[in-house]
């Protein structure tokens, strides 16, 4: 029989790697039925990242001209230019949207019985994210899907397998960032904020829409946020494996910020340490 640790759950040990895959399992396989029954969540994010491609892509090709930049080798089209960054943006809308359902979950006490569960917390928060990952990477290819035929498409087929690596890494990173701003959000009401306050600086001040040396002509000083922004590492990391090359320094970057956002959430949700010991317990 288990013993018992001190503050009164059971210590854990004897877990065999069966568990855990049961439990990784259990909790892709909610995030799955979730998406596929909430089909209006899958069609906005098909439709936000279209307008932007096929509306203002169109209005702006005469003026944001894109020189020859790396990883291109030629002059692309504007709306070639930024299919990455609004491919970045299914997965940053999506990472906010799963931090939506975990204050929901929270709210409503469903919360408690993933936290309570004997299994290691860090555990249950990673197939947390790596289920809203998944999700995302369906939202991504079936963007793409919809791109090819408006013969938006990367050089070769090769492509489209080697930029997965980088949207499974960018779609950790900003599952992360969601993560562990829902921490820290106690109501439903307060997460229009966060969209307008997070979301919308990372997207714009980013070389999602524009390249960065565009915007140091016009500001240096933004021109250098930019640079901080670990969205444009995300963006130029999908960029340069569309065109199955790597950017090392948005690499490491990417890895960087996954690693702090994560262990960040972590600590949030550990009750002993974290924001939700000052907020009350999940599912109050």
């Amino acid at each position: 029989m288990t013993s018992i640790a001190a503050e009164g759950r059971p210590l854990r040990r004897g877990f065999r790697l069966s568990h855990y895959a049961v439990c990784l399992q259990g909790i892709v396989w909610r995030e799955a039925l979730r998406f596929l029954h909430q089909r209006e969540r899958f069609v906005s994010a098909l439709v936000r990242p279209l307008l932007w491609l096929f509306i203002f892509a169109a209005g702006f090709r005469s003026v944001l001209g894109v020189s020859i930049i790396p990883p291109y080798d030629t002059y692309v089209l504007y709306q070639v230019y930024i299919t990455p960054g609004l491919v970045a943006m299914i997965q940053l809308f999506n990472g906010m949207q799963s931090s939506l359902s975990m204050v929901y979950d929270r709210e409503m006490g469903n919360m408690r019985t993933l936290l309570v569960s004997p299994l290691p917390r860090w555990f249950l928060l990673m197939s947390k994210l790596l289920a809203g990952t998944a999700v995302s990477l369906l939202q991504v290819y079936a963007f793409l899907f919809v791109a090819y035929f408006w013969e938006i498409t990367p050089p070769t087929p090769l492509g489209y397998i080697t930029v997965l690596p980088a949207l499974i890494l960018c779609g950790l990173m900003l599952g992360a960032l969601g993560m562990l701003l829902s921490s820290a959000i106690r109501q439903l009401e307060n997460f229009a904020g966060v969209m307008n306050f997070v979301i919308f600086p990372m997207f714009f001040a980013s070389s999602a829409l524009y390249p960065l040396w565009r915007v140091q002509e016009g500001s240096p000083e933004l021109a250098f946020i930019c640079w901080l922004n670990p969205f444009t590492h995300a963006v130029e990391l999908i960029r340069f494996a569309f065109y199955e090359q790597v950017n090392w320094l948005s690499l490491a970057v990417v890895l960087g910020c996954t690693s702090l956002f994560l262990a960040g959430a972590i600590l949030a949700y550990d009750p002993a340490r974290g924001m939700l010991l000052r907020r009350g317990a999940p599912g109050e």
